[in-house]
């Protein structure tokens, strides 16, 4: 097989770079497609038309609106600073924040229904919930349990998803139908122990 010539090459190259910018379009346009409408309204066909691509390239790069939406989303838990609270108080503040994101953000609903099936969303779940729950943990943990802070925020979301996932998305009863106040007592001493408790 011979090598390829300088302008092979430089085709191959330019190719790349067109599927770059056509990538960044389509996660460009998707972003602010999402935002404006949605997750349940927001269509490939309109976020193709915003990229000025056509939908087929959109489900060559992503494959399908689940793929695409785990991609461009961006998610920001907006995490509360809980030490200055007394210890005992930091799992109820954390839980009635927790209630007013999945409560508030059609977006992370719909980001937690597709990581239950999407090797691509779940991913973006992981990193979301490791990547901002740790630092804020950091902040409550004694220096001398540094080593619990991944085990501490792993622990947390297994309460916040689990219960995001049966209250919003299965509509498991009776956990969709607790009160505000039912919810952050049932789950507040939970999230405490995890949050500053000893194994």
């Amino acid at each position: 097989m011979t090598e390829k010539t300088q302008a092979e090459a430089a085709a191959d190259a330019g190719g790349g770079r067109r599927s770059d910018r056509s990538r960044a379009a389509i996660l460009g346009a998707a972003r602010e497609r999402f935002a404006a409408d949605g997750y349940e309204r927001a269509t490939i066909r309109a976020i193709a038309a915003d990229a000025a691509i056509d939908p087929a390239m959109v489900m060559r790069y992503f494959g399908n609106k689940e793929k695409l939406f785990a991609a461009a989303a961006e998610f920001d838990l907006r995490l509360p600073d809980l030490s200055a609270l007394p210890p005992d108080e930091a799992g109820a503040a954390l839980i009635d924040h927790f209630l007013n994101r999945w409560e508030d953000d059609e977006s992370l609903k719909a980001l937690l229904r597709a990581s239950v099936t999407n090797p691509v969303a779940a991913d973006r779940m992981r990193d979301l919930f490791a990547g901002q729950l740790g630092p804020m943990i950091a902040r409550l943990t004694d220096p001398a349990d540094v080593g619990t802070i991944a085990t501490r925020a792993g622990l947390v979301a297994t309460q916040a998803l689990g219960f995001a996932l049966c209250r919003y998305v299965l509509e498991l009863e009776p956990v969709a139908a607790l009160t505000r106040a039912e919810a952050v007592a049932w789950l507040s001493p939970t999230i405490t122990r995890y949050l500053t408790g000893t194994p």
